[in-house]
């Protein structure tokens, strides 16, 4: 009965983990060039779900993933290692209550030009003072001249907001391992029942 016990207390720590991950972070692939120099293309990267928790709000400069404009119902779960078919990553460069200009080359946010080392060149093109209203905010890809963003007039509801990118954990010149990551997971979680059942074993014999 105790290795039972032992058993079902085991299995509902490794449900409680995975529970706790599937709230709080979300694995993610950068499918397009739009945040050269600073995210390349298939690198994998982490999201943290509950960045904006807590009335946390995204702040200059966050880089977020999203979901896209009209990319239709969200999901009501959102699983780990499957990624939603719209989703952008891009950098928080208007929060509410902020105007936005873009002229010469250079974004101003509230007539103060914005300094930007990470952008991978400065934008060619030419976008009019805008006020962002509440609870939308403005986005821009890194790789200003190659990306599907705000200055094409659209902006990104608190709601469809994911997360904040925590770090990239895996980079595009190596092989995938998100899915390796999985019977990783299932191997880790066995190998855990088993020791806990044959400590269990050994308590009882002695």
């Amino acid at each position: 009965m105790k290795i039972i016990q032992e058993f079902l207390l085991t299995l509902l720590i490794a449900v409680i983990i995975f529970v706790g991950l599937q709230v709080s972070i979300k694995s993610f692939e950068v499918f397009n060039v739009s945040m050269l120099p600073t995210f390349k293309e298939g690198d994998l990267i982490i999201v943290n779900k509950l960045a904006y928790a807590f009335n946390n709000q995204p702040k200059l400069t966050d880089v977020i993933v999203l979901y896209a404009p009209g990319s239709g119902p969200k999901p009501a779960f959102d699983p780990f290692f499957i990624q939603h078919p719209s989703c952008f990553i891009k950098r928080v460069i208007g929060v509410p209550g902020d105007t936005i200009e873009i002229k010469n080359k250079i974004v101003y946010v509230n007539n103060r030009p914005l300094d930007e080392p990470y952008i991978n060149e400065a934008p060619n093109y030419f976008m009019p003072e805008r006020l962002i209203p509440g609870g939308q905010y403005f986005v821009l890809g890194d790789n200003r001249n190659h990306s599907n963003d705000s200055h094409t007039a659209w902006l990104v509801p608190r709601e469809d907001i994911i997360g904040e990118v925590w770090f990239r954990y895996w980079v595009a010149e190596y092989p995938d391992i998100r899915y390796v990551m999985i019977p990783v997971f299932v191997l880790i979680v066995g190998a855990l029942i088993i020791v806990m059942i044959a400590d269990a074993a050994k308590t009882n014999r002695s």
